[in-house]
């Protein structure tokens, strides 16, 4: 199904001129369950989202539901999480079969997380336009 959506329902926290930011509750898969009173309350996570929006039809307070496509989800993944992890791996294999050393190896591999995530912050703006959120009014 590489047309779902993902939704998750929020209040509209501010206001600004052309975007509003929205907190939503992510909570853990168990926390619904009949024994969520053994959970702990690490289980629950506001997070924040920036929505760039053109019309003022948002307030601050109201309650709205957060659509993310699946696609784009897995896109994410990718640029967080598969991309550096290849990228530490092939630095740390090819730096100690080049030198035999592992602590240069291992220092290399944590080191190439510093340009790469340093390249995403300088595309974030791109990247904003990638992951699109979008809003559903409840």
């Amino acid at each position: 199904m590489a047309g779902s959506i993902i939704k998750h329902k929020g209040f509209v926290k501010s206001v600004a001129n052309n975007s509003l930011t929205v907190s939503i509750v992510n909570q853990s898969a168990c926390s619904s369950c009949h024994a969520n009173g053994a959970c702990s309350v690490a289980d629950f996570q506001e997070k924040e989202i920036e929505i760039p929006y053109w019309n003022s039809k948002y307030s601050p307070g109201q309650e709205v539901t957060v659509l993310f496509r699946e696609s784009a989800g897995f896109k994410a993944l990718f640029y967080g999480y598969i991309l550096p992890f290849i990228l530490v791996m092939f630095i740390l294999i090819l730096i100690f079969e080049a030198t035999g050393n592992e602590a240069l190896a291992g220092l290399s591999a944590l080191g190439i997380l510093i340009p790469y995530y340093i390249t995403l912050y300088f595309f974030r703006h791109y990247l904003k336009k990638v992951f699109k959120f979008e809003l559903e009014e409840i």
